[in-house]
């Protein structure tokens, strides 16, 4: 506040000029008793730089409103028409097409909302965006994409200066990936990794941000960034990752005759509990596919883990171990054959935060799962104490493992499921039986095909050794009644004689 003295001067100075100046108009319009500069619209310089900061959050806040509003206008246009045509959503399966729709689509992302352009101009922008076909998938994604970035707002808020650095830090990052898509998946994977690491560093070095809200920071930070991130980098077009995931998914398929006592797994799903537990572990390691943040796809990972941990302890009564752990998890693997495992372990070395990919738990059940990827990659006979026989003919469907005889289930078990177990022994009959007559036929044909050499061979050797000659025309021997008596020395032939009685 002014004091006397302050005030005497400045209406002597008032006066000299021949100005009446009244003593309120000096002061700041907010009425904290400081002298307002004009220039500062009547505000001091402590209550203009509060006024500033409130008028820029307003405005953020609207334009993140109009932005949803926008999104919202773009979907439902979207719906109308494809009620219109009639056109089908994506399916997982169908990756070919949902790569041609992602890249004819012409997207117009949240950011445009926050550059100096118009409204009027991202209002155009929109409208182009809504005659582009966009798939069900993508319009989740986007209501997904929104639902993160609102609450990496409200997040930051509670870090302050630090938030507005960090929310600036990857606004400007997420403008250098929209230029680079060009480059190949590991300079991108580069460029994000770096970006982690200066993000935290800069955390730490200074706004001296305690370590334990630095890594959660970290974590939100890569939460917002893969969420806007993640169709340009999970599974790129660039890459074979679609390819080794078909690989996998096959090579998954045709060991699907791998029994528990194969791979030496100490879990008894004869227990309902751990019986229980091995469906929650398949179902984590399913649901790792849904999540779009390399954070929640390990977290998926470490439930599964943990529930198998689990699914061991209960059936030895004891601690597992790690001898015990990665053969259960190979097991849950074949038995859930997860979509787009590949992708997803590629996915999450290239994108997550190093600090917890190389510690903690998280870090320890990934290794894992990579272990047992790759040892179902390279099974082999050897590995399951096969020979390689019985490993062919399992590999091809000729035959399977002897299967669980009806009369060991406990009495739990549902009729169902014993129905179908005598049918399969059945069918396993059958078809040694079916083996055995294609087995019997073929040695059948086989003798015959011998036996009938066999007598060509000897006759041929016969033929050889008492050769067939053919001999002249003989003289042909006189008549009885002939006239050559002399050379046939014969004697004539009677003559009849008539004797008259």
């Amino acid at each position: 506040p002014f004091s006397s003295s302050s005030r005497r001067k400045m209406n002597l100075k008032s006066e000299r000029r021949g100005i009446h100046v009244d003593q309120s108009e000096l002061l700041c319009k907010k009425g904290c008793g400081y002298y307002g500069n004009p220039a500062w619209q009547g505000f001091c310089s402590k209550c203009w730089r509060e006024e500033y900061h409130k008028a820029r959050q307003k405005q953020i806040q609207e334009d993140w409103e109009l932005a949803e509003r926008l999104q919202r206008e773009e979907e439902e246009a979207y719906a109308s028409s494809q009620s219109t045509q009639g056109a089908q959503s994506l399916t997982f399966s169908k990756f070919e097409e949902k790569k041609t729709n992602e890249k004819t689509r012409k997207v117009t992302t949240v950011k445009k909302f926050f550059t100096a352009s118009s409204r009027a101009g991202a209002k155009k922008a929109e409208i182009q965006e809504a005659k582009a076909p966009s798939p069900s998938i993508h319009r989740q994604a986007s209501i997904e994409t929104d639902r993160v970035s609102k609450e990496f707002i409200e997040f930051i808020r509670t870090y302050q200066k630090p938030g507005q650095d960090i929310y600036k830090q990857c606004k400007l990052f997420l403008d250098t990936m929209s230029h680079k898509r060009e480059l190949s998946i590991e300079e991108q994977s580069e460029c994000a990794q770096d970006f982690y690491q200066n993000v935290a560093d800069r955390l730490q070095t200074r706004w001296k941000v305690p370590p334990e809200k630095v890594e959660k920071a970290m974590d939100e930070v890569e939460k917002y960034i893969m969420t806007r991130q993640y169709k340009y980098v999970f599974c790129p077009e660039t890459t074979d990752d679609e390819k080794k995931d078909l690989a996998v998914q096959k090579r998954i398929r045709a060991l699907h005759w791998v029994t528990p006592q194969m791979l030496c797994v100490p879990v008894s799903e004869e227990i309902p509990e751990v019986s229980d537990m091995v469906v929650k572990a398949i179902t984590d390691i399913i649901e790792m596919d849904s999540k779009r943040v390399p954070r929640d796809k390990l977290a998926c990972i470490t439930k599964c883990s943990k529930h198998i941990f689990n699914a061991i302890k209960i059936t030895k009564n004891e601690p597992a171990s790690a001898d015990d752990f990665l053969p259960t998890l190979i097991y849950i693997v074949l038995k859930g054959n997860p979509p787009r495992l590949q992708s997803n372990i590629q996915y999450i070395t290239r994108f997550c935060n190093p600090s917890r990919l190389m510690t903690g738990e998280d870090g320890y059940y990934f290794t894992n799962l990579c272990c047992a990827v790759a040892f179902i990659e390279k099974l082999d006979a050897q590995s399951l104490n096969l020979s390689q026989e019985d490993f062919d003919r399992f590999m091809t469907g000729q035959t399977s493992p002897k299967k669980q005889e009806s009369d060991s289930f406990s009495p739990d078990v549902c009729l169902g499921v014993k129905q179908m177990c005598k049918s399969l022994d059945l069918l396993s009959q059958l078809n040694e039986r079916q083996e055995r007559i294609v087995s019997e036929a073929k040695k059948l044909e086989k003798d015959l095909i011998d036996w009938t050499d066999g007598i060509t061979k000897e006759v041929e050797e016969i033929v050889e050794k008492y050769p067939l000659e053919i001999k002249g025309k003989s003289q042909a021997l006189a008549a009885i009644d002939s006239e050559n008596v002399e050379n046939d020395k014969l004697p004539p032939p009677l003559q009849p004689q008539v004797y008259a009685g």
